[in-house]
């Protein structure tokens, strides 16, 4: 209702839809559901985009030499699902964080690594073979081992009914990953050169869905941009710790030198679109108000952090100078579309 100030008469808003003369109702502004419903919808596509690309990079006969001799992996498994989980858990305990963001960040702690871990395990002379190998069974235990870390770890938050963590979300958005992931090793296997085509398309997909969810999800959720410090902080540690908790279990473990390099990207670099995905699908717009921004945060910090590491190698500099690598081109421009 608006009244005239001129001639003390009032009046409803063009956009009323009942109005009787002393009282009127507006409809809802849905602008808001609309754009949710939009972005969990290209989120959902451009991950399973990004899975089947990942797929793409898996050789089958590689991996499966890599499942016979299961050391590596196991020791992987041990600092993906042991070591991740438990240092975001400490951490939320740490800095007190709200229990929404501490639900994030343990999120974040069970996701299975990301794909950008095996383009650095090339330019760092680790095994990429083993990286891409602890990519994919990451990616499909954390079917059963994410569900059960959230659950292990969450505890004191949703014990007390502060939040709910919605496991079958959680677990519909990890069996559809499955599926698309299942197809690139197949296409990887029939078609090895069109895989190494998608790799590419997979990797621009990629930063297009980095940059999606920054853009819209800034729009949606204005106030998640109001960052607490004690995100930030953990932001900044949390992908450090996995990286040098990787490197030091996998060498108490006797793993070579270049293993343990790889084990610690494994570790590290989580598979961050994941953990977005994950949270916009399975929470409500007050909670993502206060979560959304983490993964952002710990993507920035991952790819800050491995890239020190690539600065301390004396090759990587003709590498970047001329742009391409004698031996795997399509990994340079892989990972500069990742940034």
């Amino acid at each position: 209702m608006t009244a005239n100030s001129t001639t003390n008469i009032s009046y409803c808003s063009a956009n009323a839809t009942i109005c009787d003369g002393t009282s009127c109702v507006t409809p809802d502004d849905n602008f808001n559901q609309v754009l949710n419903v939009v972005l969990s919808t290209v989120l959902t596509i451009l991950l399973a985009l990004v899975m089947f690309s990942m797929g793409c990079n898996v050789n089958i006969k590689k991996f499966w030499g890599h499942i016979k001799r299961p050391w590596g992996i196991f020791v992987g498994f041990l600092c993906q699902f042991g070591i991740m989980p438990l240092t975001g858990f400490v951490l939320s305990l740490i800095f007190n964080v709200l229990p929404a963001q501490a639900v994030a960040v343990l999120i974040m702690g069970c996701c299975p690594g990301g794909t950008s871990s095996n383009i650095l395990a090339y330019w760092l002379d680790g095994d990429m073979d083993l990286s891409i190998s602890m990519t994919t069974c990451s990616t499909l235990l954390a079917l059963g081992m994410m569900p059960l870390c959230l659950f292990i770890y969450t505890k004191m938050w949703t014990d007390t009914d502060s939040i709910v963590i919605p496991y079958d979300s959680i677990g519909i958005s990890l069996v559809a990953l499955v599926i698309p992931v299942s197809f690139g090793i197949f296409v990887n296997h029939k078609w090895p050169q069109k895989a190494k085509i998608i790799l590419k398309a997979g990797s621009i997909t990629g930063l297009a869905l980095i940059l999606i969810i920054a853009v819209v999800g800034g729009i949606l959720y204005k106030g998640s941009w109001i960052i607490s410090p004690q995100l930030w902080i953990i932001g900044t540690i949390f992908p450090a710790a996995g990286y040098s908790l990787g490197f030091l279990l996998a060498r108490i473990a006797g793993q070579s030198w270049h293993r343990c390099r790889t084990v610690a990207l494994e570790t590290g670099m989580q598979n961050t679109q994941l953990c977005t995905t994950i949270v916009q699908l399975s929470f409500t717009p007050e909670q993502l108000t206060l979560m959304f921004t983490f993964p952002l945060i710990y993507s920035i910090f991952q790819i800050v952090f491995a890239l020190v590491f690539v600065g301390g190698k004396p090759q990587i500099s003709t590498i970047l100078i001329e742009g391409k690598s004698p031996k795997a081109p399509f990994y340079y421009s892989s990972f500069c579309s990742l940034l």
